[in-house]
């Protein structure tokens, strides 16, 4: 699929911290594995970017590099999201931080509120991804440096969508049939952060 133009796959890698990771994420694969996923998707032809999400003020602070072990890998598009705590993954996010970073937790969720004009959450659909304010806006000109310094999203990656073929009266039709629709695939992550680190 990938050679005909009709697959591109993004890994999520939150940090490289192994620690920190098995406190995010109990039970995904460590950042190792899933660079290694990385590797072995971009020495096979397919097109692979990487999800550095979601950003946590004072928790996972090696965006960096994260973006270039990413890139040493064989990633070659980034992309990024700042934490969002909507509806009842507001409660369970605070929970996790009296738990790991009780020192913290009240500065971390001050930056979280810096980001979501004084909230939890902001639903906007212009800033819910990335946030707004200064917080939000250093993390954005860090993610751009970096993408810049290293080569990222220098060329998108343009999925043939002329093969695509919407479904018959009978409905979805099965991914092994013989036409092949574009796709891209985010391996997403899950754990005690609540957010798939995922596009919107």
């Amino acid at each position: 699929m990938a050679a005909d133009r009709l697959a591109a796959v993004y890994v999520t890698i939150t940090t490289l911290d192994g620690e920190l990771a098995r406190k995010l994420e109990p039970r995904a694969a460590a950042p190792q594995r899933r660079l290694r996923t990385i590797q072995t998707l971009a020495a096979n032809g397919v097109p692979v970017g990487v999800s550095v999400a979601p950003q946590i003020p004072f928790v996972n602070e090696d965006m960096e590099q994260v973006l270039e072990a990413a890139w040493d890998a064989g990633a070659r598009t980034a992309f990024y999201t700042v934490i969002r705590l909507p509806w009842e993954v507001a409660p369970i996010f605070k929970e996790w931080l009296e738990l790991h970073y009780p020192q913290r937790a009240s500065r971390i969720m001050a930056r979280i509120h810096e980001m979501r004009g004084g909230k939890d959450y902001d639903s906007n659909f212009a800033t819910r991804m990335k946030g707004s304010g200064l917080w939000a806006e250093l993390i954005r000109q860090r993610f751009e440096k970096t993408c810049l310094r290293l080569g990222f999203n220098h060329q998108r990656v343009e999925l043939d969508l002329s093969q695509f073929r919407p479904p018959g009266v009978a409905g979805q039709g099965s991914l092994f049939e013989t036409v092949r629709w574009p796709c891209r695939v985010l391996i997403p992550t899950t754990g005690a952060r609540g957010d798939s680190g995922g596009r919107p």
